[in-house]
């Protein structure tokens, strides 16, 4: 043990040392977990409107009074639909409105009425809820009598917030790749440096220097998670956590030895720090766009949710969207799993839950 946690402390310290290397984990922990959050909005916001009026009346004015901040930017008219067709072309409006003549008439004599929509599917996530807004205000227009009441009730995000979910999603992802590549770095520079096999031939046990080794860069990754949960998560997004602090860290430190095994790997047959970076970039890449973090795993191709099943990333996305949002661990079903209905056990399961 003694060797054990001075081969940690000399990695540690070697770290410490290393200010790029510091600078690089603070960044990528609060920085780029920030951006990530405050950068990379899914929802429409200052939609550009376009639209021509040849109906002539103020009705048209009152539907164009819907469209207002923050989601759309105020309408702006046209002369004529190639004018209106252009502007679309050269991505200066998102959507196009074209009142025909016999728009206010049709509404008027309660006849079906027509509103032609020219959309810039380009982004096709804003564009197409950006198309869910105008219906939605269509129908809150026209005030016809639905026969069905849709009463929503929110689950998990009651605020539908987006910047709490693409922080916490960046943060997971950062944790992967630099629990990979801080690990794979430490070796292969002893590669380099050609002290390895010098450590190798030491009256020491080898796994006991590869676990210390990696156990370092874990602390390394744990304190970096630490930081970014505490001043980004918490206190910039004010993201809620309905399940135990505690098993999350648990989970990410279970997870933060699997990115390390990863890196192990990659240190076996990596030669120098550049081919880590390549191999970290061709093996980790599959593993986050196949995890869930930027498509949800129902919306891939069938084949691909099977191939996402080899991703550990999605195990972590998973477990850690339970604890923070919907307050279901995978410690919760402990109790069902024993068959304990004792209050230790009730108690033990909520305080995991």
């Amino acid at each position: 043990m003694k060797i054990f946690w001075a081969v940690v402390g000399k990695e540690l310290l070697s770290f410490i040392r290393s200010w790029q290397l510091v600078f690089v984990v603070l960044y990528a922990f609060s920085f780029e977990v920030y951006i990530a959050g405050s950068g990379i909005e899914l929802k429409p916001r200052n939609i550009a409107v376009g639209y021509i009026d040849a109906s002539g009346g103020g009705l048209s004015q009152k539907f164009l009074s819907y469209f207002h901040a923050p989601e759309f930017l105020e309408p702006v008219l046209f002369e004529s639909q190639e004018k209106l067709s252009q502007a679309v072309f050269d991505k200066e409006i998102m959507v196009g409105l074209v009142f025909d003549d016999t728009f206010e008439q049709n509404f008027r004599k309660k006849h079906a009425t027509t509103l032609n929509v020219l959309l810039d599917a380009t982004a096709a996530s804003q564009a197409f809820t950006a198309l869910s807004y105008l219906q939605n205000i269509a129908i809150n227009f026209t005030a016809h009598s639905f026969p069905v009441e849709l009463v929503t009730h929110k689950l998990f995000n009651e605020n539908a917030d987006n910047h709490t979910f693409m922080a916490l999603t960046e943060l997971l992802s950062i944790t992967t790749l630099l629990s990979v590549i801080l690990t794979a770095v430490v070796f292969v520079k002893e590669k380099e440096e050609g002290t390895w096999d010098i450590m190798l031939l030491m009256p020491v046990n080898a796994k006991i220097i590869i676990l210390a080794k990696s156990f370092s860069q874990v602390i390394i990754v744990m304190v970096g998670i630490v930081i970014s949960v505490g001043f980004v998560i918490f206190g910039v997004f004010n993201t809620p956590i309905n399940g135990s602090f505690f098993a999350f860290l648990l989970l990410s430190f279970l997870y933060a030895f699997t990115g390390a095994g990863i890196g192990l790997f990659i240190a076996a047959i990596a030669k120098d720090v550049m081919q880590v970076a390549q191999l970290a970039i061709v093996i980790m890449l599959p593993l986050i766009f196949l995890s869930g973090a930027w498509t949800p795993i129902y919306a891939m191709h069938p084949l691909l949710q099977k191939f996402s099943l080899i991703s550990p990333l999605r195990y972590y996305i998973e477990g850690t969207e339970s604890i923070f949002f919907s307050r279901n661990t995978y410690f919760g079903a402990l109790p069902v799993f024993l068959g304990g209905n004792s209050s230790r056990e009730r108690a033990l399961f909520y305080w995991f839950s």
